[in-house]
């Protein structure tokens, strides 16, 4: 399989690290000094318990120097680059090919489905994570399953990008409900990725932080209640407890909303927890702590030149 990989940060280039074991990859970044480094000495991905692998990759910050057209391009940019990302696919894309989203927050199978066709774009969410040490050095701080949604997409299609995804060593399922899916993934986020990013503190923090459990909480509980006002099923019977989980499996992990902080760089907090103050809204449910939550991430990424320390 042919894959290009559109927002080849430190997640899109762990996937591709790992994809290309199994496939042909494009890393497609505007990161220029990332793409240098990888093209000059490899890719190179460390693991927490210190080891690292290096892997001899394409890398180019535009999509037109990649040759011929591929089967599958992944989409990992932030999620207020969505509709660039799936314009950028439309001439590397195969007129039959797919679109993968696994991005953070609500709204991106939408925007690329607009563009792209329902039954061109596949909706998925990765509990793996990573951190962008340097240009071409990213560290692969978390792992976990990942699954695949299609309600548009060709069925045997989807099921081979899984098998390929399988085979790399990326456990993958196929799910059949797409908003318990995304919405699984948002209230993950929505506990851990606006407090880290205040508090700058790695996941695991959170999880064993009595105070950090207090504030999680409240979040969390504000968007199951959002959840189940609009009738979303989630998939697991305890939330605050997976989120705790998560915390646990990621504990070195730097959310991406706290890396986007330390970077002086735009947050996703507007399709996460600022997300969930809409919903809320529209639901009548009250979410007065996700919308604190979102006013200091905004607060902060305002305030970026203007740090003391």
């Amino acid at each position: 399989m042919k894959i290009a990989i559109i927002g080849a940060g430190a997640m899109g280039s762990i996937f591709g690290s790992m994809l290309s074991t199994v496939s042909d990859v494009f890393l497609i970044t505007t990161n220029k000094e990332h793409v240098k480094a990888i093209n000059k000495t490899g890719l190179k991905i460390g693991e927490n318990d210190g080891t690292f692998k290096k892997y001899n990759l394409f890398a180019s910050d535009d999509p037109k120097d990649i040759n011929g057209e591929v089967d599958l391009a992944i989409i990992f940019t932030k999620s207020y680059h969505t509709k660039d990302a799936a314009i950028s696919a439309v001439p590397i894309l195969q007129h039959d090919g797919l679109a993968l989203t696994l991005q953070n927050g609500l709204g991106n199978h939408g925007v690329i489905a607009d563009i792209l066709g329902e039954k061109r774009t596949v909706a998925g969410v990765t509990s793996h994570g990573g951190i962008l040490v340097e240009p071409g050095f990213v560290r692969h701080a978390g792992t976990g399953l990942t699954h695949f949604s299609s309600p548009g997409a060709d069925s045997e299609k989807v099921a081979k990008v899984a098998e390929v995804f399988n085979a790399a060593g990326i456990e993958t399922s196929i799910s059949d409900n797409l908003d318990t899916l995304i919405w699984g993934k948002l209230i993950i986020n929505v506990g851990i990725n606006a407090l880290t990013a205040i508090l700058r503190v790695q996941n695991g923090i959170l999880g064993i932080t009595p105070e950090c459990e207090k504030i999680m909480g409240k979040a969390v509980s504000e968007a199951v209640k959002v959840a189940d006002a609009l009738g979303i099923r989630l998939p697991y019977t305890n939330p605050f407890d997976q989120v705790k989980e998560v915390c646990k499996k990621t504990a070195e992990n730097r959310a991406s909303m706290l890396q986007d902080i330390l970077k002086g760089s735009r947050t996703e907090v507007g399709v996460i927890n600022r997300a969930i103050v809409a919903k809320g809204i529209a639901t009548g449910v009250p979410t007065p702590y996700n919308l604190f939550l979102s006013e200091i991430v905004e607060a902060l990424e305002a305030t970026t030149k203007s740090r003391c320390i």
